[in-house]
């Protein structure tokens, strides 16, 4: 923690994390309108700042009468809540799959390193506008596919430092004294590779919000008239002149929050970074 908190990247990177998700939290509380509520005569309305603008409408309004502002806030709880739940998803199945492909190797490490490599054969946007046209548009499809499509990251990293890991002298003590083999990969291994796994599980949310919001724009993200920074970046295309914050509002808001995911990311990389410790005792 001390590492962390004295890059200030990485504790802007946080800030702009805890801010996103606070404001996802207390969405219903600090929203003036319903995001869903359609007033044709308010339509296009601009920015407070701009001449026909009012603070009933701080960031304008779009095609429909409904108010932006309303409509990014309550759009980040898609958002996080596709790109957690898909981490969760991907990063258990991939530590689980690497643990067991490293420790045990042989055969089981060959089926699942064929897996992951024929999964990476497709780009991860195409296979997932595939999964999508087939299960549909919805949020809990969404999860699934960003939760199985992400996984081989996670089983190859956990899989080569469980390699690294497996031979060292407290392993073979554990199994010395009659350890089973879950407790040791569950209790003895992954304490010692959880740091990485949360390194790349807070790169990989940067990544999976990108998605999201690119399905969203292509129309196979959450259906409307569900809020989502893609689909509302998709909606404002179409007014991109006479009512250019339909569509720049929402994009600031997903530039901010994967900037923020990225720097904090980063800055626990360099935390959890062994060399950079040895240095700084030195």
């Amino acid at each position: 923690m001390k590492r962390l908190l004295k890059r200030k990247t990485a504790v802007l990177g946080l800030i702009i994390v805890i801010f996103v998700i606070l404001t996802a939290l207390f969405a219903p509380y600090i929203t003036p309108h319903d995001p869903e509520e359609v007033n044709l005569e308010q339509r296009l309305k601009p920015p407070f700042w701009l001449k026909g603008g009012s603070l009933k409408y701080p960031l304008g309004t779009d095609s429909l009468g409904r108010d932006v502002f309303s409509r990014v806030i309550f759009g980040s709880r898609k958002s996080l809540l596709v790109s957690f739940s898909s981490t969760i998803i991907s990063s258990v199945l991939g530590v689980a799959l690497g643990l067991v492909a490293g420790y045990h190797g042989g055969l089981l490490d060959s089926v699942i390193s064929r897996l992951g490599d024929i999964q990476l054969a497709f780009p991860l946007i195409l296979l997932s506008i595939a999964v999508i046209a087939v299960l549909g548009t919805s949020t809990i499809n969404l999860i699934i596919v960003f939760g199985i499509a992400n996984w081989v990251v996670y089983a190859r990293v956990t899989r080569g430092a469980v390699l690294s890991v497996k031979e060292k002298e407290y392993i073979e003590a554990a199994r010395a004294i009659g350890c089973s083999d879950f407790r040791i990969m569950v209790f003895h291994i992954f304490p010692n590779i959880f740091a990485s796994i949360i390194v790349i599980a807070t790169l990989s949310l940067a990544g999976i919000i990108i998605s999201e919001s690119s399905l969203s724009f292509l129309g196979l993200g959450v259906p409307p008239p569900h809020p989502t920074w893609g689909g509302m970046l998709s909606e404002g295309r179409q007014y991109i002149y006479d009512g250019w914050w339909v569509a720049t509002f929402p994009g600031i808001a997903i530039m901010l929050t994967v900037l923020g995911v990225n720097l904090f990311g980063d800055g626990l990389r360099d935390a959890y970074d062994p060399k950079l410790s040895v240095s700084e005792v030195e």
